[in-house]
């Protein structure tokens, strides 16, 4: 039998033992077991998904066989992670939610318009009777469809092309899911969809989008807004007639000063991810009559909102990030990054990060204050995101006049 050599530290020093590489392997799975569990019970089911039959399909999922190598070690963080291309696997949340959406029952035909990794096909394969995923970029789609095939995900058909025509050949399809973000819902994916039949799509701006379920009645599309998400762009067709460009030169903040009212289901308009936040109404607030403030109790467990914003580091030299910040009993969580803050991470061409920047932290105690700093830009930056929140951290902190002003190259 093969065996390994590994090197273990043990009470201080450096210990040589050789263990059974069939042994090694079980336990590297049971590793990866223990880990998606935990995933499921703090990602899933904590942020309210409650389909039975998804939270068993997340559970039965291997999400560390469809990432990269070298980003195997945060499968199982609640993260979108870069797959290549300019694209990105979604976190295990939203897989879950848009899932939970799309109702999938044992007799449905899906269509799924972004392969990406093959996670979401591999998620909805034992929910539904047959899956059929379209992946514009040809590597991902070659790569997914072989990762599918070795996992023995018999009922997932995947081809090459542009999601945008959808796969009239095997249409009409009771479900369609759409897991890249399109200006508005594709005409031929109405066309392919069946009458009665659900489709779960983000549309909208490219940094400010919206998840909605839709049903097709007569012909057309009746819409439920869900909640405020960020994907990545539906390319092809889709993006060419896209009409709201992203303006990557003046980047901004949208709705840092919560002065808009809360979204259906009680979000926060143009941030997603909302975790523990309340939308608070006072005269006394830094700016207009609105804040956020989160609160937690639960040292490690996630409090934030988060936002997509457009940036050209050829463009943009740096920002000012400024915020009014006020906190109370804030005590940091298991991880030294478990404190209140605002950060800007910046991203370049292949959603590659290339940094993460902070207002803060902060603890304990403070009154309404307004902090600023100004930060530099990397030239090879093209997108950023901002992120507000405790981050892992108890107490309370609140959040009020959120802004970025770009300074010109």
């Amino acid at each position: 039998m093969w065996r390994i050599l590994t090197i273990v530290l043990l009470s201080g020093g450096l210990v040589a033992s050789c263990l059974p590489a069939d042994l090694l392997a079980q336990t590297k799975t049971s590793a990866f077991q223990d880990k998606r569990q935990r995933m499921v019970k703090e990602a899933v089911v904590g942020a309210g998904v409650s389909d039975e039959r998804v939270i068993q399909a997340m559970l039965a999922t291997p999400r560390h066989e469809f990432v990269p190598s070298k980003h195997r070690k945060n499968a199982y963080q609640d993260m979108a992670l870069p797959i290549g291309a300019k694209q990105t696997i979604s976190s295990p949340f939203i897989v879950a939610f848009m899932t939970q959406s799309l109702d999938p029952q044992p007799t449905d035909r899906v269509l799924e318009i972004g392969t990406g990794s093959g996670f979401q096909a591999a998620v909805l394969s034992p929910l539904v009777k047959d899956v059929y995923s379209i992946e514009i970029v040809e590597f991902l789609g070659k790569k997914a469809a072989k990762t599918l095939k070795r996992l023995n995900y018999r009922n997932v058909f995947t081809k090459v092309g542009d999601g945008f025509k959808g796969w009239p050949e095997h249409a009409p399809f009771d479900k369609i899911i759409v897991t890249c973000s399109p200006e508005k819902a594709p005409q031929p994916l109405i066309d392919q969809l069946r009458e009665g039949g659900l489709m779960v799509i983000p549309v909208g701006e490219r940094y400010q989008q919206t998840l909605y379920v839709m049903r097709k009645r007569n012909g057309r599309l009746e819409r439920e807004e869900l909640r405020p998400t960020l994907f990545v762009p539906m390319t092809g067709a889709a993006e060419d007639n896209r009409q709201v460009k992203p303006d990557p030169a003046h980047p901004r903040a949208a709705n840092g000063d919560f002065e808009q009212p809360l979204g259906k289901n009680g979000f926060v308009p143009g941030w997603y991810y909302q975790r523990r936040l309340t939308w608070k109404t006072d005269a006394q607030a830094p700016r207009g009559d609105h804040y956020v403030l989160f609160q937690n109790d639960e040292p490690g467990r996630s409090a934030h909102l988060l936002q997509g914003i457009p940036i050209d580091g050829r463009q943009v030299r740096s920002i000012e990030l400024s915020a009014d910040v006020m906190c109370r009993s804030v005590v940091r969580g298991p991880d030294a990054r478990d404190l209140p803050s605002v950060a800007v991470t910046f991203y370049d061409g292949q959603r590659r990060e290339l940094g993460t920047w902070w207002l803060g932290p902060w603890r304990g105690d403070q009154d309404w204050k307004k902090e600023t700093r100004t930060i530099a830009v990397p030239l090879k930056t093209k997108e950023g995101i901002l992120r507000i929140g405790l981050f892992g951290a108890t107490g309370e902190v609140a959040f009020d006049a959120i802004s970025i002003t770009p300074n010109s190259r």
